[in-house]
């Protein structure tokens, strides 16, 4: 079937329901039975069980996901170098794709956009690559490999250190490709103000009001807890006009495994996804510890009785 980013473009820009995204990746990946790598955790899996990565991009169409994020979030050179997988940038990244691309072929019933995920994010904090400058020639490396593949756009997510994201961001728009801007925030113990997920000394607001200066497609709050959801897109709103998407996380991560511990009900996230669309939110999903039980809650909460995803009638 034909697919376009006409459409996606369209809706986030408010023309119809809002866009209902995938789920965690990674996670699902970890989920289903796939081991994480102890330096790239799920970056090596589309070499080690491409079938399993298929299969859950084909679980996350079937449960209504109008668009699904390639398992590219931790296959960056600045992640796969120190990981000992630096020989096999190109292959994994333009498979992870090819991946994608057969599961949207063998799953998808109306168009479903295939969107790749670029993070900022270095385990090994000691290596060359966790710099601005490195991390902006790994992006602008994989931004183009990701690119040549056949994604339809870029998500530039999990973005915290402003000079890091900020090489992200410039790097990936030399592709020409629509980008999305995904920022991760939490409200750290103690702390007056959210900030961001890792750093409970980065300012979530400088961070945004660093990024909004781009001309990206959208902004969204990714990797957040969803109670700090509202505090978070209240950041966003202060310093962009343009369309917001959630897609929180839940449970918690000891490298290199997700903790699936306390996960938000799909009803409970639903409950909070309408509330995030009446106040405006374009785009909603799910990233860590989320699944596809999720997004078939979520296509039933924001796009009517009529959108109920092929998952629950499996």
């Amino acid at each position: 079937m034909a697919n376009s980013a006409n459409w996606l473009n369209a809706r986030l820009s408010g023309r119809g329901d809002p866009i209902v995204i995938d789920g965690g990746m990674g996670t699902q990946l970890e989920k289903v039975g796939v081991p994480m790598h102890g330096k790239v955790w799920s970056g090596e899996a589309v070499l080690s069980h491409p079938a399993a990565v298929r299969r859950v991009h084909e679980d996350f169409i079937r449960a209504g996901a109008e668009v699904i994020i390639t398992n590219t979030f931790a296959t960056g050179r600045h992640m796969l170098e120190p990981g000992g997988l630096g020989e096999h940038v190109e292959r994994i990244n333009r498979t992870a794709v090819v991946l994608a691309q057969q599961a949207r072929e063998n799953a998808a019933t109306r168009p479903v956009a295939i969107v790749g995920s670029i993070c900022e994010w270095a385990f090994m904090t000691e290596s060359r690559w966790n710099t601005p400058e490195s991390v902006g020639e790994s992006v602008r490396e994989q931004a183009q490999l990701l690119h040549a593949a056949g994604v339809e756009a870029l998500a530039l997510e999990m973005c915290e250190r402003v000079e890091f994201s900020i090489a992200k961001v410039e790097a990936a728009l030399e592709t020409g490709l629509p980008i999305w801007i995904g920022v991760s925030a939490r409200r750290h113990q103690g702390a007056a103000e959210i900030a961001t997920f890792d750093y409970a000394d980065r300012s979530l607001d400088a961070l945004v009001a660093a990024l909004a200066k781009y001309p990206a497609t959208t902004m969204n709050v990714m990797h957040t807890p969803v109670p700090d959801v509202p505090d978070a897109l209240a950041v966003i709103r202060r310093h962009w006009g343009g369309p917001v998407g959630v897609y929180p996380e839940s449970g918690f991560f000891e490298m290199p495994n997700w903790q699936f511990v306390d996960v938000i009900a799909p009803e409970a996230l639903a409950h909070a996804a309408r509330g995030w669309v009446r106040e405006g939110v374009r785009l909603v999903g799910g990233c860590c510890g989320l699944g596809p039980e999720h997004i078939a809650a979520l296509c039933e909460a924001v796009q009517g009785a009529d959108a109920k995803s092929a998952y629950r009638d499996e």
